[in-house]
């Protein structure tokens, strides 16, 4: 009856909403013209920039002398990231969903030539000496060494998961790539993301750098000048926790890790929350030539934030007494005195809210753009670009003071329709109570965090794994219990209850149509024609027989009947047996798997969470059965 009144009072008010009014396809049509800046880097001479336009599909090069756009290059795909070679004229960029990288002459406005990588490639990084280029393949998990001379690959190196960023020390001796999210059980307490790191002498994977349990969306990350340091931005979810509350970051928080890149380990993490304000969704990072200043964007707060790292680690080696080191008004947090008589004591920050803030160590400071993505640093380090996502546009700053000096605007302004409201909605913490977190944080692209949370809807003391949204619309009941009706009622309630906002209508009803224009993406698990590989219809053959009965239930174009089943994967602290059956399209990108995360991967789906063949009759199969099983699925 609850849910039927909040439907009513939803459409009751949605006149109240027709400016932006349009249908899915109109939405999903238009939407392609938006600018939407998402990596920027500076050319060797600091004369130019390089911008990429996600929406846009194209590069633009600025001219820092006039601030205008001197070249719009249409590329193939989803531009991400961006780097230049040593000459000011060569430049590479990412074409994410189209699985290559251009190469670019910046100065004529035109593509040299185009080189295959892995599927959806996002951050690169050139060594020059070693005449490499790495490219962050995050669908396919691993890292393509590229050789500059040929534009061929050299090899390829496995990583945990979907890498997003990548950054080489000076001497081009390793490379430091962030890992968007955890890999493995999401039922593991001290599950999180990774940083790894890559040897370049003989490229190699050497460590994986496991950050604070619950880390994830690990996004930017930089190097120190001297090569001792790196760094990178992330979130921290307190997943053990039920969501009763969001004061205090007690369900997220966002942060900065510090990598001993000679000892191969995590150092220490701060937070660039303050006490009763978050700092959602870290995303670029960059540091000063000098070292002594980290500049970071805070995309769901449009903010940047200045982080002095000269000071911070003074502290964190414990070497002076903290009163003697920082210049601040309020009295010095007692972590710090703690530090500087037990260095181990630097595992505590991660939990300090108060640690950068109240030490004078940390500024945000407020943007006119929306949605503040890539971050770089002009070569003499005298200017600061920022790209902003949402509002078209490139921030130049100064790396000083933080102070925005220009504004370039890659187009004249286009209001946004229906759709694109809502994805500036999804992706605005500001909508959450104290700026904590915004829908993306836990449903970055509509997808997955890697996380269980505790949410209340179905009882206290229950993780759940973080459900994808896309198909949401069409899938009814949603929610691992099917707790909630439709996506509509489900959308609703999570801003009352993650977001702690009474929300407007029109909000509601914009995220709503975001949420339903969301498309699968092509799973990488496909030939390059788009069809099934040899194992994969073999064990398509092997889904649909009535031997394992998988497309019982998972059935239709959707891949599910749209019933709760008990399929024995129930806990002691579960409300009910019976689960929802999802969708399977996109579970190449959806780990961990089952309601509770425990299955790291759909092989322990059929084998070790199988036993008693209720999620399928698997138990019969022959191991090289299940591979070509897990391989079809993979790629729906």
């Amino acid at each position: 009856m609850k849910e039927a009144v909040l439907l009513l009072l939803l459409a009751v008010t949605a006149v109240a909403c027709y400016m932006w009014a349009a249908t899915d396809q109109r939405a999903a049509t238009n939407s392609a013209a938006y600018r939407s800046p998402f990596d920027a880097a500076f050319s060797p001479d600091g004369m130019s920039l390089a911008v990429s336009d996600r929406t846009a599909g194209m590069v633009a090069i600025i001219a820092l002398s006039s601030g205008k756009v001197l070249h719009d290059i249409p590329l193939d795909g989803e531009p991400a990231g961006v780097a230049w070679t040593t000459r000011d004229s060569g430049l590479f960029v990412a074409e994410s969903r189209a699985g290559t990288v251009a190469q670019i002459d910046a100065k004529a406005g035109r593509v040299m030539r185009r080189f295959p990588v892995g599927s959806r490639p996002m951050g690169l990084a050139v060594a020059p000496k070693r005449g490499m280029l790495l490219v962050a393949n995050s669908a396919t998990n691993d890292v393509s060494v590229v050789d500059l001379a040929t534009g061929k690959e050299r090899t390829r190196i496995s990583v945990p998961r979907e890498p997003f960023s990548i950054a080489i020390t000076p001497d081009e001796s390793l490379a430091v790539v962030s890992n968007l999210f955890p890999s493995g059980s999401a039922a593991d307490p001290k599950v999180s993301a990774a940083v790894s790191l890559i040897g370049l002498r003989k490229p190699a994977r050497v460590a994986d750098v496991r950050l604070p349990p619950g880390s994830t969306l690990v996004r930017g990350v930089a190097i120190s000048p001297d090569g001792r340091w790196a760094y990178a931005v992330h979130t921290v979810g307190r997943f053990a926790l039920p969501t009763t509350q969001l004061e205090r970051g007690w369900i997220n928080t966002n942060a900065l890790s510090v990598i001993d890149l000679a000892a191969k380990q995590h150092y220490a993490t701060v937070l660039f929350d303050y006490p009763t304000e978050g700092a959602a969704d870290p995303w670029g990072i960059a540091v000063t030539n000098d070292g002594k200043t980290l500049w970071a964007t805070l995309a769901g707060v449009h903010q940047i934030a200045k982080v002095h790292l000269g000071d911070l680690h003074a502290l964190l080696a414990g070497e002076k007494d903290p009163d003697k080191i920082l210049n601040t008004k309020s009295s010095i947090p007692s972590i710090w005195q703690e530090i500087r008589k037990d260095p181990e004591k630097r595992a505590l920050l991660v939990n300090d809210l108060a640690a950068l803030y109240a030490a004078g160590l940390i500024e945000r400071i407020p943007v006119s753009g929306k949605g503040p993505r890539g971050a770089k640093l002009a070569p003499d380090g005298k200017k600061l670009a920022v790209a902003a996502y949402y509002s078209g546009e490139v921030l130049l700053a100064d790396p000083e003071t933080g102070k925005i000096t220009s504004t370039i605007p890659m187009t004249p302004a286009r209001e946004p329709d229906q759709v694109r409201r809502g994805e500036m909605i999804f992706h605005d913490a500001t909508y959450c109570f104290q700026h904590w977190l915004s829908c993306a944080t836990c449903h970055p692209e509509g997808r997955v965090d890697g996380l269980n949370w505790d949410l209340l809807n179905d009882g206290i003391g229950n993780p759940k794994n973080t459900r994808s949204l896309l198909l949401s619309h069409q899938t009814p009941p949603v929610m691992s219990l099917g707790v909630r009706a439709n996506m509509e009622i489900a959308s609703l309630t999570g801003f009352r209850f993650i977001l702690f906002r009474e929300p407007e209508a029109c909000d509601v009803e914009a995220v709503q149509a975001y949420i339903r224009s969301l498309r699968p993406e092509r799973s990488p698990y496909l030939l390059t024609n788009g069809d099934l590989s040899t194992k994969a219809k073999r064990g398509k053959a092997i889904f649909e027989s009535p031997r394992t009965k998988c497309a019982s239930c998972h059935s239709g174009p959707l891949f599910t009947d749209l019933q709760l089943y008990d399929v024995g994967t129930a806990g002691e602290a579960d409300k009910g047996a019976k689960f929802d059956t999802p969708t399977l399209i996109e579970l190449w990108r959806t780990a961990p798997y089952l309601h509770s995360g425990e299955a790291a991967t759909l092989h322990e789906v059929f084998t070790t969470f199988n036993k008693h063949d209720q999620h399928g009759a698997t138990s019969h199969l022959s191991q090289e059965e299940i591979q070509a099983l897990v391989e079809y699925l993979l790629s729906l």
